[in-house]
């Protein structure tokens, strides 16, 4: 080994790690574990800053925050940070630059995608997959190799204002589309790839009380069998390479700073091999919000003993206080150089050292419309038509319609948190005295923002950049007339005067599109979702359903489109109206999908990634609540409802989502009997009955007997989504390994015992039209997590 050096490309990452650690001083080797902001680097022009020598001296190994309006101006700008660590520091060692990727590159002239979840609406993990791909191609292109992304949090609470990032409620659902994004991301070889960075361990979906950085309040099998399964999926399907830690408490300790958490579990138990990325502040938090340490120093040290690896976006407990920890004898070198090597050998997996820099040729215009068609496909599968009384689709070209509401004619709750025109439009608010965000404002990025984010107006930037329409623009290209009213904000009432314009609108056209819902927003503005914007109420706001109520009272045929990122309980005028479609945050053809499906140009096929409750009083109300809790419990001798007061059971249950056509799910086969170790077949066939093309989505539930311990009443195990033009019929397969199936028993192992497994199929989660059972004989098998199965292996075949 003494014969090479770390810049021998062909020896192995870990290899070349531990050869570069060897030369670096114990400041150098903390310098890796910390960021800095772009603007302490270089000026918005890729001059450097002012100060610049003093930051290269100590060179933080990563880069937070750079983003721009121009693809090549943002690669410029990380062209030239990349130069300053190559060339200007003692060891070369270049900069990891990550940004947000959560709905496509958070950076300007990029394509947007649906939010979290839209993409699980969609049910389409093979377009999730597509999408993961272009993101890295495009972040790579300009010179990023790290995204925080994706967000792998299992939501069990709408209040949460967050909902809309995740996937969803459903644990099997969201590993599917981690590992698709995953793989996309990271790509089959990762010297070609971007680094995915899953987030939040752990917990972070079902905050206490719903509101946001709470603590996290789930025993360890909870932990370990429902909130790590997407995580620990990707971990072993996918190769994830980094996890961010939850701002949460886990059992009583923030998970930046819990050992058992970083180390035990995600290390230990799954199998995790590579860095652990702090969220933006952790230890501020830990030490101001938390109580959990009295100053940056004592948090520092517990991080690293915990197993972070990096602290973002800049040095608190980390930097010089790390290191001064180390030399008073505080904490061992040893344990800050496992960190440290980490994070080298993720910097030579990633490619950096041979190839630090962005393409030197950019084409702005093929590079804005990349991912279009994607985008737009993945907007028109997420819409779900949730109720159709046969009102739906419109006849094109006959009708005059009305659409009325907050959302009829605006384009920008489409673009949500984490979306780059939402990040840019909070940027502004900031620089006009606004809170902005967790972090407060920078010294240096006023003059930074100045440059690069000029005033513009929200919806001509979107309308210009993006191609975005409104619903009213959307609805035009079908309606013979369209009349636009308000009636409300979205969360206040207008005058008088408004809501009567909305209600003759309503009587003098053929039918009304009502459009309500929500919007996500960073921290400030008008908004029901979004970061630290969580709901106590998830009732739609009194604002809509005043004007619902005036809007049903005129007679007319009413379709509700509620734009939204989570559920909300619905009143009597949304949840009695002919039609009644969900559609999630679309991104710019998000208005567009739901056109399409009010008139038929889309058959739609989205389904519910989320259960929609009657009220907040049953909150949770997830699909998956073990046998004997909630509404999976059975009713007492004598009485006839779980509540006096309403029905227990969701308005809405996850899964659903109605079409156009008829669908018929028949002629059920099974194995009756597998072995602990074996793999059990479960088949159907789905036919289109109806006259036109559609899509359906199958979806296998199944309940596991367990000894000593209480399982889901169900839990989803596989789904397929099958495309079927009319009266045709495709024989789906699942083959379910009895490894997907095991839990944490009595011992505290995971495993899979003998037992019977019930099961049903059907298009929704309380849809058990075709069910079955098999055996799992044999002896109990306790797995690591290597040896677990995640995802099911489906076939479609014509039958």
């Amino acid at each position: 080994m003494s014969n090479h050096n770390h810049h021998d490309a062909g020896l192995p990452a870990d290899v070349r790690s531990e050869l570069l650690l060897r030369e670096m001083t114990l400041a150098e080797k903390v310098d890796q574990l910390s960021a800095v902001w772009p603007w302490n680097l270089v000026r918005s022009d890729g001059s450097d800053a002012q100060g610049l020598q003093d930051v290269l001296k100590r060179a933080p190994g990563h880069v937070a925050g750079l983003t721009a309006d121009d693809p090549r101006r943002l690669a410029h700008l990380a062209g030239a940070i990349q130069r300053q660590y190559v060339t200007r520091t003692r060891l070369g060692i270049p900069a990891l630059i990550h940004q947000e990727a959560l709905t496509g590159f958070m950076a300007g002239g990029h394509m947007v995608f649906p939010t979290g979840t839209g993409l699980a609406a969609s049910w389409s993990p093979d377009l999730v997959e597509e999408m993961a791909d272009l993101i890295r191609r495009q972040m790579r292109r300009v010179g990023f190799r790290q995204a925080l992304s994706p967000v792998m949090d299992v939501a069990l609470d709408p209040r949460w204002g967050r909902v809309h990032e995740t996937y969803g409620e459903d644990p099997y659902l969201a590993a599917a589309l981690s590992v698709a994004y995953t793989r996309g991301l990271q790509g089959e070889d990762l010297t070609e790839g971007v680094i995915a960075t899953a987030k939040h361990f752990l917990g972070y979906g079902l905050a206490s009380g719903g509101i946001n950085l709470s603590a996290y309040e789930g025993g360890a099998r909870r932990t370990r069998d429902l909130f790590a399964y997407p995580f620990e999926a990707a971990i072993q399907l996918a190769g994830l390479r980094s996890v961010m830690n939850s701002y949460a408490d886990v059992d009583g300790v923030p998970a930046g700073i819990s050992r058992e958490v970083l180390t035990d579990l995600l290390r230990g138990t799954l199998g995790f091999e590579g860095f652990v990325a702090s969220d933006y502040t952790t230890l501020e938090h830990v030490v101001n919000r938390q109580r959990a340490a009295a100053t940056p120093a004592e948090a520092g040290r517990l991080a690293i003993l915990a197993g972070l690896d990096v602290e973002l976006p800049k040095p608190y407990g980390y930097g010089d206080t790390l290191v001064a920890e180390v030399e008073r004898g505080a904490l061992n070198e040893s344990d800050v150089d496992t960190c440290v090597l980490r994070v080298l050998q993720a910097k030579f997996e990633v490619g950096l050292f041979e190839n630090p820099y962005p393409s030197e040729r950019i084409d702005l215009d093929a590079t804005a419309v990349e991912g279009a068609r994607l985008s737009r496909e993945l907007a028109g599968r997420s819409v779900v038509l949730a109720r159709n009384e046969g009102l739906l689709p419109l006849s094109p070209g006959e009708l005059s319609v009305a659409v009325i509401g907050p959302h009829g004619d605006v384009t920008a709750p489409h673009f949500p948190t984490y979306t780059y025109p939402a990040w840019r439009e909070m940027t502004l608010r900031m620089a006009q005295g606004a809170l902005g965000n967790q972090i407060g404002v920078e010294a240096g990025m006023d003059s930074w923002n100045d440059v690069l984010f000029p005033p513009v107006d929200q919806e001509g930037f979107l309308r210009e950049r993006y191609g975005a329409r409104t619903l009213a623009d959307a609805v035009s290209d079908f309606a013979s007339t369209v009349l636009v009213e308000e009636g409300s904000t979205l969360t206040r009432p207008l005058t008088a005067e408004a809501v009567d314009r909305a209600v003759d609108a309503a009587r003098r056209s053929d039918v009304v599109v009502l459009a309500l819902g929500g919007a996500s927003l960073w921290f400030t503005g008008e908004r029901t979702e979004g970061e630290a914007s969580d709901s106590a109420d998830i009732s739609l706001p009194p604002a809509q359903v005043a004007l619902a109520e005036a809007v049903a009272a005129a007679g007319k045929p009413v379709v509700v489109v509620l734009v939204q990122g989570r559920a909300y309980a619905l009143p009597e005028a949304v949840r009695n109206a002919p039609a009644v479609v969900m559609a999630p945050y679309g991104g710019p053809f998000g208005p567009s999908a739901v056109a399409d499906v009010l008139f038929g140009a889309t058959n739609p096929s989205g389904k519910l990634p989320y259960s929609v409750p009657r009220h907040t009083g049953q909150v949770p109300v997830y699909h998956h609540q073990p046998s004997g809790t909630g509404y999976r419990n059975s009713l007492p001798p004598g009485v006839d409802r779980l509540y006096l007061d309403l029905e227990a059971t969701p308005l809405y249950p996850f899964g659903h989502g109605l079409s156009y056509t008829e669908f018929a799910l028949g002629d059920l086969s099974g194995d009756t009997e597998t072995g602990t170790d074996g793999t059990a077949r479960i088949s159907a066939t789905i036919t289109n009955t109806g006259s036109v093309d559609g899509a359906a989505t199958v979806q296998l539930y199944v309940r596991v007997g367990a000894s000593g311990v209480t399982r889901p009443a169900q839990q989803l195990a596989g789904f397929s989504r099958v495309e079927l033009t009319a009266k045709e019929s495709r024989r789906v397969t699942f083959r379910l390994a009895a490894a997907q199936l095991g839990h944490t028993d009595l011992a505290r192992d995971f495993a899979v015992g003998p037992g019977r497994v019930e099961y049903f199929l059907g298009l929704d989660s309380d849809d058990h039209r075709l069910s079955g059972s098999f055996a799992l004989v044999g002896e109990p098998r306790v797995l690591t997590s290597a040896e677990r199965s995640f995802l099911s292996e489906v076939h479609v075949d014509r039958p």
